[in-house]
């Protein structure tokens, strides 16, 4: 028993669970990174708030419903993480304590029946394209919409663009110099599916052979994220099983994704898959972090003017990953091109998944503060390396008024293949 914390009645998340609360030394570092804390100013939305709560619940000495609003409110995005001179694996601790309380959680009929539809469609790319369409049509009667759905409605995009598929075996250009699977993710299909398209060209314009393995599916992470810990296992095999073996790394090209891929060995901890995942996991990179250690065979032409690109940090690639000089690296590559940072670039967008749905106001508010940095640049355009991150800002800019591009660090890259300088 770690910190009076029933490890024991825990199952497999009791260890890491306690270690993590151990480890908090309470000095407060992490205030500072907190986006929420920064939102709300209580202490008990920030990680070392939140991890006094989770301790006291974990120990039986809280109720579950006065911690609850507080845990809900946390991006997960992990900003705590570098900013902790004690090293607090706060990621052992918020999606397991959501897995180990969602029974407990208490909810509302229409909380719940959101959090359903948005997990029976956002994972499923037919799926969610249909309700987008259905969105789009009931967008003139959202009056007549009940409130706790009104979140969803505004956020269905104006349109979406046409769907696109992907041979199973893309061909390296030249000499083939590695070969690899990519995770093509769920919402990145149909939100913005020439993210996938320019990732290719690039890669196969390098030496490498690009797999998309038919079977693979949802990466499980809105799942995890979410305290539905059998739908992210269900996804997370699905996927164990659809990649093959015999490649020199499985890429993606979505921080959240990639993110979620890093924790399977978490996800299917205590199940016969664990070790299969913990092997898996070590397979998994960043398609930037890739092409960055790969380097470029082929150097970017360029475009016909010089551009002034700002970059945004993904939380899930800088923060749960680690990969920060690797884009921009990849970006500064293309001649012509003016790299530029944002303020406060630690600061989550407010995207998290399927937190625009959950904690609106929150979003919303750092959404905006997000795009006002990005106009503060001068930029032409800002690249990211998320769906969530893209859709959030090109939202946010748009309400702005501003029609600023909005890219990812790979589309960036294949147009300046394609363009002359």
């Amino acid at each position: 028993m770690l910190h009076s914390i029933p490890t024991e009645k825990l199952g497999p998340f009791g260890v890491p669970m306690a270690h993590a609360v151990q480890a908090c030394v309470h000095c407060g570092f992490c205030l500072a990174a907190c986006p929420t804390y920064r939102e709300l100013g209580q202490e008990m939305d920030t990680p070392r708030g939140r991890i006094v709560l989770m301790k006291q619940v974990l120990e039986g000495t809280l109720a579950m419903e006065a911690a609850q609003p507080h845990i809900d409110r946390c991006l997960g995005c992990l900003a705590c993480e570098p900013a902790c001179p004690s090293g607090v694996p706060y990621r052992d601790l918020i999606s397991p304590f959501r897995a180990l309380a969602a029974s407990k959680a208490r909810r509302s009929v229409g909380e719940k029946l959101r959090r359903f539809i948005a997990s029976q469609t956002i994972p499923f790319p037919g799926r969610f394209r249909l309700a987008t369409t259905l969105g789009r049509l009931s967008k003139p009667l959202s009056g007549l919409v009940p409130k706790v759905f009104r979140p969803m409605l505004d956020l269905v995009p104006e349109s979406v663009p046409p769907r696109q598929t992907w041979a199973p075996v893309n061909a390296a250009r030249g000499d083939r110099r590695a070969r690899v699977a990519l995770l093509i993710g769920c919402a990145q299909q149909v939100l913005d599916p020439d993210i996938n398209t320019a990732t290719i060209d690039v890669l196969v314009r390098n030496g490498v052979e690009v797999i998309v393995p038919s079977q693979q599916g949802c990466c499980g992470g809105l799942a995890w994220h979410t305290g539905d810990l059998s739908a992210a296992q269900s996804f997370a095999r699905r996927n164990l099983d659809a990649f093959p073996q015999d490649l020199d790394a499985i890429l993606t090209n979505a921080a959240g994704c990639g993110s979620a891929l890093h924790e399977y060995h978490l996800i299917l901890r205590g199940t016969a898959d664990e070790q299969r995942a913990e092997s898996f996991r070590h397979r998994v990179t960043d398609v930037s972090a890739f092409l960055h250690r790969l380097g470029l065979r082929e150097q970017p032409k360029g475009f016909q003017q010089s551009k002034r690109i700002a970059y945004h940090d993904a939380c899930h690639l800088a923060n749960a990953q680690g990969i920060r000089r690797e884009p921009r690296k990849l970006l500064r590559s293309i001649p012509g091109v003016e790299l530029v940072e944002l303020a406060d670039p630690e600061i989550c967008c407010g995207s998290a998944g399927t937190y625009n749905l959950d904690q609106p106001a929150i979003a919303a508010s750092l959404g905006e503060k997000k795009a006002r940095a990005v106009l503060a640049t001068g930029a032409e355009t800002i690249a990211s390396g998320n769906i969530g991150c893209l859709t959030q800002l090109r939202m946010h800019l748009a309400m702005l008024g501003s029609k600023l591009e909005v890219r990812h660090t790979m589309q960036v890259l294949r147009d300046a293949y394609l363009k002359p300088s």
